[in-house]
């Protein structure tokens, strides 16, 4: 009994350590900027550029970045990768975006920089964009094949008209991820305002000022640019991401204080530790398998690397991780196949092993 005690008061500290460090800094900013994108950004016009008359370096290009636009988790993905497959956009352009769309989606950037530090969250951002095309390019030649034909009217897409003027759009985005990145880094606020102006006023509340200041900012051009029903579909959306990860999200938080408290941190140091190719293997292989939802890999991975994770492993979990699992591997298989499936598996374990080795020797 004092056992499970044990373990149920360990899911709850990490549980109340992340409720009061980072949901309201960084959790509810992304939330609106993950409704924004899905709502004020035309998902039609991404995709229409997988075509088969789009130019490879376009085709690619888009897969790479298409999941900070489209904001997709591993399950959400699967449906838009087999439409893209069947209707001609190729086995290269369409495992690219495979790949990329749960690992950028902008959640999962914001995420791991704030609760990882900010070299493994740009390095899961530069990896996942250079993987995704690397991926891409490896199974159009391995897998080159005649080209179906694509469904008629598949990429006929209409670029959405819009009566805002673009500036307007990007100065609102910019305001979005300025309130996300003042709410978040209240600390070098706080020093900034130390070295600037005067200790003595350099508190708590004054690094949340400039933040404040950013939201009202917000609050006036959604009231001077935007329609009532726009604003209504962005909150629409928002709470769409905020029901749909949240929940999954204090679940993962919950047990990953539960492994801190199960797992000896003599186990975690000798799989998963230090550097070698064998650790970043174990790494990328249980990342594969595992199941994580949207954002959940995060916290597991903060608690291992807590109890003696390396950080080229870590990396090679984060890599691996979001973009497969035993589930999405059977859909991906009923899709391309057996072949096209397994040689898919292993370029995403065989490549998030060696970038997580070479992360680890070059930030170790």
């Amino acid at each position: 009994m004092n056992f499970v005690l044990g373990l149920l008061k360990g899911g709850w500290a990490a549980l109340l350590d992340y409720l009061s460090a980072h949901v309201l800094t960084c959790l509810v900013p992304a939330f609106f900027i993950a409704g924004a994108i899905a709502v004020f950004l035309s998902q039609k016009a991404i995709l229409r550029y997988f075509g088969p008359k789009s130019p490879k370096v376009v085709s690619y290009g888009v897969a790479s970045i298409s999941g900070t636009i489209l904001a997709v988790c591993s399950c959400t993905v699967l449906p838009l990768f087999g439409g893209i497959y069947k209707r001609g956009a190729g086995i290269g352009p369409a495992t690219a975006f495979l790949y990329s769309g749960p690992a950028i989606n902008v959640l999962a950037i914001v995420y791991s920089a704030r609760l990882l530090g900010w070299e493994l969250g740009l390095a899961r951002v530069v990896g996942a964009v250079i993987f995704s095309v690397v991926i891409g390019l490896i199974m159009s030649v391995i897998w080159q094949r005649r080209e179906p034909e694509p469904e008629e009217g598949s990429f006929d897409f209409e670029e959405e008209e819009s009566s805002r003027p673009t500036w307007k759009s990007a100065t609102f985005f910019v305001l979005l991820v300025l309130v996300l990145v003042l709410a978040a880094g209240q600390g070098w606020v706080r020093d900034l305002t130390k070295l600037v102006i005067s200790n003595e006023i350099a508190s708590y509340w004054t690094a949340w000022i400039p933040a404040l200041l950013v939201v009202v900012g917000v609050v006036i051009t959604v009231i001077r640019w935007f329609r009532k029903k726009e604003f209504f579909d962005w909150m629409k959306e928002t709470w769409r991401f905020a029901k749909m990860i949240f929940p999954w999200l204090l679940g993962g938080v919950f047990v990953a204080g539960i492994l801190k408290v199960l797992l000896p941190d003599t186990w975690i140091a000798a799989a998963v530790g230090g550097n070698s190719i064998l650790s970043n293997l174990i790494a990328s292989v249980f990342g594969a398998l595992m199941y994580f939802a949207t954002l959940t890999e995060v916290p597991i991975i903060k608690a291992f690397t807590e109890m003696g994770m390396g950080q080229g492993p870590a990396l090679a979990l984060l890599l691996a991780g979001p973009a497969l699992s035993l589930p999405n591997m059977l859909v991906i298989r009923k899709i391309i196949g057996w072949g096209r499936t397994l040689t898919y598996i292993s370029l995403v374990v065989v490549m998030a092993t060696l970038t997580g080795w070479v992360f680890g020797m070059i930030g170790g």
